[in-house]
Parts: C-alpha cells; sequence; structure tokens
C-alpha cells in the first residue's frame, strides 16, 4: 500500500503541525475540526512556522506557502475523510470524544483507510474496536513534528503487523525518526520520562519548596538548557498537561492537575493563549538578566 492522502483529526497544536509537515513532504492532506475557528487559526499559525522555516532552515517560504493552499481545511468529515489512506487523531485527550470521533470515522472512511492515533497518554486499545477495524488501529505519536522529530509508533495487541513498516517508513518520510513501543505504555518512551520530570517539578510548586522561576532555573542552569519544566509545560499546553495529569491516581498529580485546572480555567493555556505559566512571546525565562 502506498499512502497518498492524509487526514489529521483536530487542528489544534499537533494536528496543525502534523497537517504542514504532511504537506511539506509532498502529501495531499486534510485538517478536519468541528470548529471553523481553529481551523482558520491553524492556517495562521502554519504560515508563521513557514516563515520560521524559511529563516531557519531555507524553506523556500513560497513553496511554503503554495503548500498550505494545497491543504483541505474542513468541518464536514466526509470531506476531511474522502478517499484518505491513512487517518492520524489528534482530537482532545478525552477518552469520550476520542471515542466519538473513531466511531464516526469508522463509519465513513474508506476500507483501504489505516487508523491511527496521536493521543499523548491515552493507549491504542481503548479505541481499536470501537473504530470498527482494530487489525488496522495503531498509536502514531508525534512530538514537536519540527523540533522534536521523533514518532511513536505503538501497536495495541490486535494490530496487524504488517502496519508497522508502512507506518515507519511513513515517519520517516515525514522526517521523523521512528521508534517502535513494544507494548503498549501510557506515554510511550519519551513521554513516560517526561511525566516524571515534570511531575517532580509539580511537587516542589505545589509544597511551596519552590517558586515556578526558580524551579525552571535550577532545571536551566544545570543542564545548559533555554527552558525548565514551567516553560516546557507552557509549550505542551497546559490542557493537554491537565488532561494528563487528572489521570494519574497518586495524590502529588492530582494536587498538580487542581493547580493546573485554576489556569485552564482562567484561559492560560501556555504560549497558544499568550499566557501560561509565563507571558509571551517575551517570557521572562528568555530575558538575558533571567539566570543573574
Amino acid at each position: 500500500m502506498k499512502i497518498k492522502k492524509v487526514c489529521v483529526l483536530g487542528a489544534g497544536t499537533l494536528g496543525t503541525r502534523v497537517a504542514l509537515q504532511a504537506a511539506l513532504s509532498g502529501y495531499e492532506v486534510s485538517l478536519y475540526d468541528i470548529n471553523l475557528k481553529s481551523l482558520k487559526s491553524a492556517k495562521e499559525v502554519m504560515e508563521t512556522i513557514v516563515t520560521k522555516l524559511a529563516k531557519a532552515s531555507g524553506l523556500e517560504s513560497e513553496s511554503g506557502l503554495m503548500a498550505i493552499e494545497k491543504i483541505t481545511f474542513t468541518k464536514d468529515p466526509k470531506v476531511a475523510v474522502h478517499e484518505a489512506d491513512i487517518i492520524n487523531e489528534s482530537v482532545l485527550e478525552e477518552v469520550s470524544v476520542k471515542t466519538e470521533v473513531w466511531k464516526l470515522f469508522g463509519e465513513i472512511a474508506p476500507e483501504k483507510t489505516i487508523f491511527t492515533t496521536n493521543t499523548s497518554y491515552l493507549l491504542p486499545s481503548m479505541f481499536a474496536e470501537v473504530s470498527g477495524r482494530p487489525s488496522r488501529f495503531c498509536a502514531l505519536h508525534f512530538h514537536d513534528v519540527f523540533t522534536a522529530k521523533v514518532v511513536d509508533i505503538m501497536p495495541h495487541p490486535g494490530t496487524d503487523p504488517a502496519l508497522i513498516p508502512l507506518l515507519m517508513d511513513f515517519g520517516r518520510s515525514l522526517e521523523q525518526v521512528p521508534v517502535l513501543v513494544k507494548k503498549e505504555n501510557n506515554g510511550y518512551i519519551f513521554n513516560t520520562m517526561l511525566m516524571s520530570f515534570i511531575g517532580a517539578a509539580g511537587k516542589l510548586l505545589v509544597n511551596d519548596i519552590a517558586s515556578i522561576e526558580d524551579i525552571d532555573k535550577s532545571w536551566m542552569v544545570n543542564f545548559n538548557m533555554p527552558k525548565g519544566p514551567f516553560g516546557i509545560l507552557d509549550t505542551i499546553g497546559l490542557e493537554t498537561a491537565w488532561h494528563v495529569t487528572k489521570n494519574q491516581p497518586d495524590k502529588a498529580s492530582q494536587a498538580f492537575a487542581a493547580l493546573l485546572k485554576t489556569y485552564v480555567d482562567a484561559g492560560k493555556l501556555g504560549e497558544k493563549s499568550g499566557e501560561g505559566f509565563y507571558k509571551y512571546p517575551k517570557p521572562k525565562y528568555k530575558n538575558p538578566d533571567f539566570l543573574v
């Protein structure tokens, strides 16, 4: 099977980037979302990314903008999935939402379509049966796409093994480094390590051991990193972090989830909303005197 048409479900931070990278890699792409405002915002974000890539990587701005113009931005599920060879789903990290999405697309997608979920912390087996084609269902989890070029391929026990090399090649065609998660694991490989790190920072903050800035400074100085755990959380998105953290059973995670919820309720979602733990586009941790 040759993948030509890519359908991305969800025009959030990650879905937008996956759709753009697929378009830049020469695929026919559709981006689906139930919210027209999100689709409009996704296109604007893509244009900003292309401008940055043109300055940093030598990408021709004109060709990048042309690739965006070829993307189908739609809230019509049938238009989105028409002739799709593969779906990559990046909708809200809620079981009920993803379940409804896979019920719908399982009914209307062409028989040839491969189903993949970009879930951050849930498991593909939670949605494989409801999709109606469990053998063609697998997790295909991207990170940033443009700066963190790793894609996790995580089958569930019923995934057809023949999909794995196909998804490996697809990942490489998007200029990603594919890694195989041999059995289902909440958080894949990197996110498992990341959540331990983020969880430790959250525990320090909730227990009033240190401030947001001092926790970040400690990490940044010791590892010579451009941002600390709370700067990283702003990049991930506080809503995404809250959805993941609230599903953890331990008391420390629940306490941190409660704190994250106060930011989410206030509309402080991180970089994408202009404010999270820091204010953007000029967060304090980027100030030359932040580490003085």
